[in-house]
């Protein structure tokens, strides 16, 4: 029999351990739809994908910020939104979406990117769903302009109100955005830091059920090790806490080709069962063009599914590897964190107003401006500037071709050229005459 969305009795992070003890990685893609009847459609679409995945309801830019005038407007007018606008729909109707297809073998996520989720968080509540994302600092500094002591305010009162859908229903799930800022050029270190410090915050105001996020970037080598070091720091640091780990597919600049966006996916699906990542955010061929259709969406899941099945079994330990130091680097940023004050609230707030997080290229009010990474001749990612990060004397930071926008440019197309001109030249060699 069906569950109804109000009477799931799995959580969202349980069902990801489920399918990690069976081997599965859970796929997911990111997929928004202001019409009823298209977001159901698009769920129902991935729950017969005959893959091991999860359901995404993503919303629109306006309900991100709090817009509601226009919301309503755009629904008055018939006009499409972006995604989905959960608050301004009655809970029925969200309910009526979710019926017979939210379900145990099929749990279901918000994602919205809302610096002062409240009222989204309500909505959540409302129509019977337990899942969400973001944070106090991972959804203030790319996409607003809040300032962040007030989104650290939001964020704990949003914790609060999402910890308090356990009495009603399973153990809510919160992920944390912080391993994805700005898509690209932001290093390792500071990705696996803020997201293991979101981490704790979402514990510390109550929730017992996470996810820790990392978004693939330039250097299979250095991500595998990033990986690690957030694996083991949150065995650290949340020791009693449901989690798992999260891998974004590349979010910067993507190949254009199709032979190109499919294996940047593949290859992030191999590093998701290499590192022991338990889910996978998928990106489609068409993202370097334009907003992918629910068929893309799909196929991309399909894909990521069929890669990682294919890849070699998860080995049993998983050590950092040697490399670039992400491990000591991530460390001495955590603890240049918590070393600011008692109350992981006001540190989180004083990190950011003294530069002890600073985010490359972020032009967040906030943000100290005063880093500065790049890619260097092997493909990894480098600190060239650290402002103010207290990490001492573990990065040789040069300051090499910083301000540069030809050095700038490069590296933010590394990714997409490296994946284009191997696709280009299998392409090449597969229609070269064969020689008799």
């Amino acid at each position: 029999m069906t569950v109804a969305a109000h009477d799931v009795a799995e959580s969202f992070g349980e069902f990801v351990a489920r399918s990690a003890t069976a081997g599965r990685l859970v796929v997911q893609p990111r997929m928004g739809f202001g019409d009823p009847a298209d977001m159901r459609a698009g769920l129902r679409a991935v729950r017969q994908a005959d893959v091991c995945a999860a359901g995404t309801i993503t919303l629109d830019s306006f309900t991100r910020v709090g817009d509601h005038a226009s919301v309503r407007a755009a629904m008055a007018a018939g006009d499409d939104l972006n995604g989905y606008p959960i608050v301004d729909h009655p809970p029925e109707v969200t309910r009526n979406i979710l019926t017979g297809l939210h379900d145990e073998s099929f749990p279901v996520q918000v994602r919205h990117g809302s610096a002062q989720p409240q009222d989204i968080i309500a909505a959540i509540g409302a129509c019977g769903l337990h899942a969400t994302e973001g944070g106090p600092l991972s959804y203030c500094l790319p996409y607003s302009r809040v300032p962040v002591a007030e989104a650290v305010r939001s964020w704990r009162e949003s914790c609060r109100m999402l910890s308090a859908l356990q009495e009603s229903g399973p153990r809510p799930h919160l992920e944390s955005f912080g391993g994805c800022m700005m898509g690209q050029l932001c290093p390792p270190s500071l990705l696996v830091a803020i997201s293991v410090l979101e981490g704790m915050f979402f514990r510390r105001h109550g929730l017992e059920s996470v996810s820790l996020s990392y978004a693939q970037q330039t250097h299979p080598e250095q991500d595998a090790e990033a990986m690690g070091a957030l694996r083991l720091l949150a065995a650290e640091l949340l020791p009693d806490v449901d989690w798992h780990v999260v891998l974004y597919t590349y979010m910067g600049v993507f190949p254009r080709t199709p032979g190109g966006a499919t294996e940047l996916l593949a290859e992030a699906a191999r590093l998701a069962v290499r590192s022991g990542a338990e889910r996978l955010i998928v990106k489609t061929v068409a993202e370097a063009h334009r907003i992918p259709t629910v068929e893309e969406n799909v196929t991309a899941l399909r894909v990521a599914s069929a890669a990682a099945a294919a890849a070699d079994e998860r080995p049993a330990a998983r050590p950092v590897p040697p490399g670039s130091g992400v491990l000591d680097e991530a460390r001495a940023l955590i603890d240049g964190v918590l070393n600011l004050h008692d109350d992981l609230d006001v540190a989180l707030v004083r990190a950011v107003e003294r530069g002890c997080l600073d985010v490359p290229y972020c032009l967040h009010p906030d943000n100290a401006g005063r880093t500065r990474a790049r890619v260097d001749a092997g493909g990894r990612l480098r600190w060239s500037r650290t402002g103010s990060l207290p990490l001492g004397g573990l990065v040789d930071a040069d300051g090499q071709d910083e301000t540069d926008p030809r050095q700038l440019l490069r590296s933010l197309s590394y990714v997409e050229r490296t994946f284009d001109d191997a696709a280009l030249e299998r392409a090449v060699r597969a229609d070269a005459p064969t020689l008799g």
